[in-house]
């Protein structure tokens, strides 16, 4: 394991950390609350000297992602980040740069989308994204901002791949708190992620390639079938990433993280930050004997159904939190995917979620503890409502 240094950073400067140790050729940034301060720190890097990367400032965040679509087409690794209607006005280039399967790495430091107008988190943001062929890593502190920050290079780069990568965490609540971590020194992390290899470049006058085109009815499924495999193969290289991190570092990453799970009688899937309220509350029950356990998910894009659902087998009750709302729908986007994963399950359990968080609201002791309550009376047959609403005042 390699040696490290325990340092005090906020989540924004971890991953800006990270990617300062991932050496990329080119950032394009536009401020946004709360992601500014991470581009900020990256900007103090670059005008120290610290890494030699072409820093570009641009006039919207459609301009950063395009900038970015133009720097890796033309062989670059890229950085990039944004928040919330930040994410939303790249909308249109989002799907090109996945399109074009180019392994751009964004921070996508979590909040609320308007209206009305909110800086604090919620997944809204990333949840508008989920369709749009990036590869989605949740993370629940600085430590694992700054872990996923270094893997997503590997993962979102590598030849089997090559798509691009969000590291989603927490708006303020991660990007604004100063936690302990561990860092890896430059010369460990640079080893792992390694020189960047481009697939193409379109400055390559030798190869000449078309890029963007217009493609209609001959071509354009088999195009996306291209980037539907690329995400069936994604689940091998994560876990490799992943396994490779894990003995450099000591800190173990998966699909998911279980805790306390295997014996466990009732469950809560969420992600990002409530994870670790959320364990406290799992702690409290076990010790009064209810057997309660937790699934953290880390690897949202692509959905790891068959692993979910073998680590969720034989529980008597499944409670999902979403922080978001998918506004139409019968719950929300994660509690969809975690009940269509257990659907057709031997002995099927009861799937509920609830919807909390939204626009910043605390997430306390209490209610994840009535969340466990209600998932108790469902494993004892007790009905209810399946879509429940979390924290909202009455």
């Amino acid at each position: 394991m390699a040696k490290q240094e325990q340092v005090s950073l906020t989540g924004n400067e971890a991953v800006a950390y990270a990617f300062k140790q991932a050496r990329p050729h080119v950032a394009s940034a536009f401020p946004i609350t709360p992601q500014t301060e991470m581009m900020h720190k990256f900007a103090d890097f670059v005008a120290n000297g610290e890494v030699d990367t072409e820093m570009i400032l641009v006039e919207s965040e459609h301009s950063a992602m395009s900038a970015a679509v133009g720097a890796a087409a033309a062989g670059a690794r890229v950085i990039t980040a944004t928040s919330s209607a930040g994410f939303a006005l790249m909308w249109e280039i989002v799907y090109v740069a996945a399109s074009l399967r180019l392994p751009i790495c964004m921070a996508l430091v979590n909040r609320a989308l308007s209206g009305n107008i909110n800086i604090h988190c919620d997944h809204s943001d990333a949840m508008g994204g989920r369709d749009a062929g990036w590869i989605h890593l949740f993370c629940e502190s600085a430590q694992e901002a700054y872990d996923n920050a270094l893997m997503a290079f590997r993962i979102g780069e590598h030849p089997d791949v090559r798509l691009p990568v969000m590291i989603n965490y927490d708006g303020f609540i991660i990007s604004h708190t100063a936690d302990s971590l561990r860092m890896l020194s430059a010369d460990d992390a640079w080893k792992f992620v390694g020189p960047y290899k481009a697939a193409y470049s379109v400055l390559d006058t030798e190869n000449p390639i078309t890029v963007g085109p217009l493609d209609l009815t001959d071509y354009y499924f088999e195009h996306k079938v291209g980037e539907i495999e690329a995400h069936k193969r994604a689940f091998d290289v994560v876990r490799a990433v992943s396994a490779q991190y894990g003995a450099l570092s000591g800190r173990g990453y998966d699909f998911f993280e279980s805790y306390r799970l295997d014996d466990a009688e009732i469950a809560i899937v969420l992600m990002g930050s409530t994870a670790g309220t959320a364990k406290d509350v799992v702690d409290a029950h076990r010790e009064k004997g209810v057997k309660a356990g937790l699934l953290k998910l880390r690897l949202f894009r692509p959905f790891p159904a068959a692993e979910l659902a073998k680590a969720l087998a034989g529980k008597k009750a499944v409670g999902v939190m979403d922080r978001a709302a998918s506004f139409g729908a019968w719950g929300g986007p994660l509690f969809t995917e975690v009940r269509s994963a257990l659907y057709g399950a031997d002995r099927q359990p009861p799937v509920l979620n609830w919807i909390y968080g939204l626009g910043g609201r605390d997430c306390d002791l209490r209610q994840i503890d009535s969340v466990l309550e209600r998932l108790a009376d469902a494993a004892r047959g007790k009905s209810g409502e399946t879509v429940n609403l979390l924290g909202v005042r009455l």
